[in-house]
This record gives structure tokens, C-alpha cells and sequence, in this order.
């Protein structure tokens, strides 16, 4: 905590003329449940909102000023954090509180001081209920290599998929699970496997430095928090294809475009080879929304899922990425080459199942035309 800064100042002053302090915002995440209020948005010239249910509800209160946000907002920060703040004008910390890590950006913008802050609870999920349309789960937590992918927009429940799936892993496997994070979100209990957890500007400089290291340091497991540039997705998918495994995510929408996506980061000259590696390190590809249900009562995930067998790597190899799409319609049996799924489908069968609003259904869909044709055949 910053010096001069305390937690519990009743710093922000409400409609009913009562003031919040920072602590009393952090806590009405654990009165009403991470899963349902999943951020607090603070910044100048606007109240403090919360995203519950996946939609911004502002405080009734007035806008926030320079001096109400600084309150706010630096109680969460350390003096290094705070000084890299002035230096960069841009810092990713985490803060811990009783049943909640809070991942927190702090940033500078147009008006001022801006902070977003996202809930997590300490609690490892289960994987059973995560929302996986089928048990490739199980096939994912029992393979020894390749690379498995958490794609989606931010919010959409990344990092809780893989902390379920690694924290799978530590209960039934001894072996070593190392990850590198920017910041920790998930702590991982020491259980059968043994765990190490870096954090980036804390424990080691970047992400592929992490990675660079951690190849020396006898890994099973490995999950890098984000594939952020060209030498960290390299070094990733040598790690899965030296005999890894590796979890690690993307801020991409489907799976074809998670593909498309790993590419556009190479110079021309160097996506073949690229192609080459993903199609030989490459497991999976979970891309995942999360959508208001159909009762009111939060979000349920709807994923899109590729198996890179050996017709998926193939198309990958020849650069024929838009045929993708084909083999997820298709390859839907329960066999190890496919369980495949795409969201359009997904999303269908939660809509009969009556847990997702037909309308709300297609709003989320990539592609309408297929989710049309989805609902008619199911």
C-alpha cells in the first residue's frame, strides 16, 4: 500500500450522502460474488461503475474527480508500482483481499487517472463446471505435450479455463507446472505437482525471458499468460514442440482467427516455417465467450473448439486457414481426433436447453447464417 494513501478513507460520496472508501468497493465484490460483478471501473469525469453480468451500472454519485481517483486508486498500489505508473504511465499490479485476487490496470488517459479492476476468486473452479460442451477436457488435462490455446475478448473467462485445467493437472499428476504472468491472478495450492509462479516486472523481466529460463528449470507444465509478441510465440511453440505442455492465451474471437492472428505477428518471409510449427506443436484451440443467461441470474460460457488432428494441421501447413471452419462443423464425435464444436453450435444447444435467449444467442454469434442453420437442424 502507498504511504499516505489508506484503504479505508472514505474518499467517494454517494447519492445518499454516505462517502466510499476503495475497501468498501473491493468488498462489494465478495458480498455479491465474482462470478456476477467481475470489474470495477474508475477514471475522471465519470462515476465508478461495476460490470455485473457483463453490463457497465454506474454508482449514483457524482463524477469522479483528480483527487477522489488518486485516493481511490493508489491505497492499491506499492511505491514501486506507483513510481512505474509516473515512469510509464501505465502499470498491471494484482492485490489480494481475504477470498479475492483483484487483477488491476492502472493507466493514465485523456482526463486523468483511470483504474480497471477485475475480480478473481482464490478458488480454483472445477472443471466440470466450467460449461465445456463435451469431456475434451479430460483428453487436454491427460496429454504430455502441444500447445492448448485460451482464445476470447477480455472478460471472456481465459484465465479461469486454464487455472481449472492446470489446477486438474496439480491434483491427479506429480510433475512440474511453472507459468510466468502479467500479473498472478490464480494462486495455485501446492498439491500433488510442485508449482512456481512468476510474475512479469516482479520475478523476471518479460515473458519470454521467463520462458527462456524456465526451459532450464525442468517443466511439465507450462503456462505463459499471454502470447504478447513474435519471440514470446516462438519460444512458446518451441516449448510445445520439444515435449511440453503449454497453456497459454490470445485475444482473438475463433479459432480460425487465433491461427490467422499467430501469423500476422511473422514478416512474410518467416510464416511458413511459422505454419510448419504450429501445425506440429498446436493441441487445441478454446474460444470462449461468456453470455447473459437466459433467467438473469449471471453468464454461462459458450466455446468454440479445435482439435489439431491430422486434417486441422494439414490445412494449417498449406496456409488454407478459411477451410478451418469445416472441420469444426464436422468433426463432432466422441473420438480423440475430433470433438469438435463450433460456437454457433454451442450456443444452440444452450438455447435449447432453455439457458440462453434465442436473441441474445445470435448476438453473440460469429457467424448468423450458421447460427440460423444451427437452430434449424437441432
Amino acid at each position: 500500500m502507498t504511504e499516505g494513501y489508506p484503504l479505508s478513507a472514505k474518499v467517494y460520496p454517494t447519492s445518499d450522502l454516505e462517502k466510499l472508501s476503495i475497501l468498501e468497493m473491493l468488498n462489494y465484490f465478495e458480498q455479491q460474488g465474482a462470478m456476477r460483478v467481475s470489474d470495477l471501473h474508475i477514471k475522471v469525469g465519470a462515476p465508478p461503475a461495476y460490470r455485473i453480468d457483463g453490463s457497465l451500472v454506474k454508482l449514483k454519485g457524482p463524477p469522479v474527480t483528480p483527487e477522489i481517483a488518486e485516493r481511490l486508486i493508489y491505497p492499491l498500489l506499492s511505491e514501486l508500482n506507483l513510481q512505474k505508473l509516473k515512469n510509464d504511465f501505465c502499470v498491471d499490479c494484482s492485490y489480494r483481499l481475504r477470498s479475492l485476487q483483484f487483477r488491476i490496470n492502472i493507466f493514465l488517459e485523456n482526463d486523468g487517472l483511470a483504474a480497471a479492476i477485475r475480480a478473481l476468486s482464490l478458488e480454483v473452479p472445477q472443471i466440470e463446471d466450467i460449461g465445456f460442451p463435451n469431456n475434451v477436457w479430460q483428453d487436454i488435462i491427460n496429454r504430455k505435450h502441444g500447445l492448448v490455446l485460451l482464445t476470447g475478448i477480455t472478460g471472456a473467462g481465459k484465465s479461469t479455463t486454464i487455472a481449472s485445467l492446470i489446477g486438474r493437472i496439480s491434483e491427479k499428476t506429480a510433475c512440474r507446472i511453472m507459468t510466468v504472468e502479467d500479473p498472478i491472478e490464480y494462486i495455485f495450492p501446492q498439491k500433488s505437482s510442485i508449482i512456481s509462479q512468476r510474475e512479469v516486472r516482479r520475478d523476471v523481466k518479460s515473458f519470454h525471458v521467463g520462458l527462456r529460463e524456465m526451459l532450464r528449470q525442468d517443466p511439465d507444465v507450462i503456462f505463459v499468460g499471454e502470447m504478447r509478441d513474435a519471440e514470446t510465440i516462438a519460444m512458446t511453440l518451441m516449448a510445445a514442440e520439444t515435449g511440453h505442455l503449454v497453456f497459454s492465451t490470445l485475444h482473438t474471437r475463433d479459432a480460425a482467427g487465433t491461427v490467422t492472428r499467430i501469423l500476422d505477428y511473422f514478416p512474410e518471409g518467416r510464416q511458413a516455417e511459422v505454419r510448419n510449427q504450429l501445425s506440429l506443436g498446436l493441441a487445441y484451440i478454446i474460444s470462449q465467450k461468456l453470455v447473459p443467461k437466459a433467467d438473469g441470474t449471471g453468464r454461462i460460457v459458450a466455446m468454440e473448439i479445435l482439435n489439431n488432428n491430422y486434417a486441422c494441421a494439414n490445412l494449417i501447413r498449406h496456409g488454407k486457414i478459411e477451410q478451418i471452419y469445416t472441420q469444426l462443423q464436422t468433426k463432432t464425435r466422441d473420438r480423440p481426433d475430433e470433438k469438435m464444436i463450433t460456437t454457433e453450435k454451442h450456443l444452440t444447444i444452450l438455447v435449447k436447453q432453455g439457458r440462453l435467449d434465442q436473441l441474445e444467442a445470435r448476438k453473440w454469434a460469429n457467424n448468423v447464417k450458421a447460427f440460423v442453420d444451427a437452430m434449424q437442424q437441432v
